[in-house]
């Protein structure tokens, strides 16, 4: 319990510090800079789920053309 107390203790502190942070000129620009890295990550993750998916949608359609090709 005494962990947990200290982990939020931690996450709150955390929050404190970046929003004074935030409001500097440096550290607005620090948090526009992330923001835009972790947007720029999420689409990069989600355009390789998308090309995976229509591999393998590709290959599914193959194999069952190959199975109904064999009946």
């Amino acid at each position: 319990m005494k962990s947990f107390v200290w982990f939020v203790v931690g996450i709150a502190a955390g929050f404190a510090v970046a929003h004074q942070v935030n409001k500097t000129s440096q550290g607005k620009q620090f948090f526009d800079e992330l923001d835009r890295k972790a947007h720029d990550f999420g689409a990069a993750v989600s355009e390789g789920y998308r090309k995976r998916e229509a591999e393998l949608r590709s290959a599914i359609d193959q194999a069952e053309e190959t199975i109904a090709d064999l009946s």
